[in-house]
């Protein structure tokens, strides 16, 4: 059987585009589903998109205004605080993602705890930076998860409500929701389903800023292996420190006329420190979920 969904779209300066993206959904999912919700939620846009929205009201869609812009992730938390369903979906309301490929969704939500349209599909627009950006996140992603993961930021995805409770405080406001839930499921043990899709040229100017959001992405991911799973990051910067030492020490042996070893020793018990650091972490880790 199909679960009962509540389809949360958030919505920022995308007049062109919402009211085609509301109305696809309301035709896919009527017949594909046997109950759901669209709960669009308008992160205080400029350019009427609150107006378009308060116009689709009649159609049985929820309406939520924030008083000001708070962001992607901060909509997309309104939304599914106020849905009444156990399983959430999100979209985009620009245009990108292929709506007719919910049903898709929709087919694995029995075996799975999330499932995500990765973006690679034959149709995926997009550029090279952002292809370049989103494969460094994901590789560091996959291996701080111990998973292979498609796409990691996909907007495009539907996941039970009871386990976006359970990260919610380590969602951010602004633009990382989806990349927090991908890597939190994965670390979790959660069953994740990856089904190809295609990715369309957006309506509308984006928001995203590819050079600052990378760092803030790596950063969010580096926080979230620390959390989760922090030998992961301490031991490879150990073993770091600890071969750095061990080459200038030979370095200095071989090359130099006298042997480093004041700073053979310095980057050693530096190793060591981050070492115990970690093992700490885990530690601290293990007895949090224990308990």
């Amino acid at each position: 059987m199909k679960p009962s969904i509540s389809i949360v779209v958030p919505v920022y300066n995308e007049k062109d585009s919402v009211a085609h993206t509301i109305q696809d959904l309301l035709s896919v999912c009527s017949s594909s589903t046997s109950a759901f919700e669209i709960i669009a939620v308008d992160d205080c846009s400029t350019d009427g998109s609150a107006s378009v929205l308060d116009g689709l009201i009649h159609t049985g869609v929820t309406v939520v205004h924030h008083p000001h812009n708070r962001g992607y992730g901060a909509s997309l938390k309104t939304g599914i605080r106020v849905a009444k369903y156990p399983w959430i979906l999100i979209t985009d309301a620009d245009g990108t993602y292929p709506i007719s490929r919910i049903p898709d969704l929709l087919n694995h939500t029995q075996d799975f705890d999330m499932v995500v349209g990765a973006r690679t599909g034959d149709n995926v627009h997009d550029t090279y930076s952002r292809r370049l950006g989103r494969w460094i996140v994901r590789s560091f992603a996959s291996y701080i998860a111990d998973a292979d993961i498609k796409d990691i930021n996909s907007g495009l995805r539907m996941f039970k409500k009871e386990h976006a409770v359970k990260f919610w405080h380590l969602f951010p406001e602004r633009f990382s929701f989806t990349s927090t839930i991908s890597v939190a499921s994965h670390t979790n043990g959660h069953a994740v389903k990856y089904v190809p899709i295609d990715y369309y040229k957006r309506a509308g100017k984006s928001s995203i800023k590819p050079a600052k959001d990378f760092v803030g992405f790596v950063s969010l991911i580096t926080r979230l292996a620390i959390y989760f799973k922090p030998l992961k990051v301490f031991v490879p910067i150990s073993i770091g420190l600890l071969t750095f030492a061990f080459a200038v020490l030979m370095g200095s042996w071989l090359w130099l006329p006298h042997i480093l070893d004041s700073t053979f020793a310095i980057f050693s018990i530096a190793s060591l420190q981050i070492l115990f650091f970690g093992l700490i972490a885990e530690m601290i880790v293990k007895r949090f979920y224990r308990e």
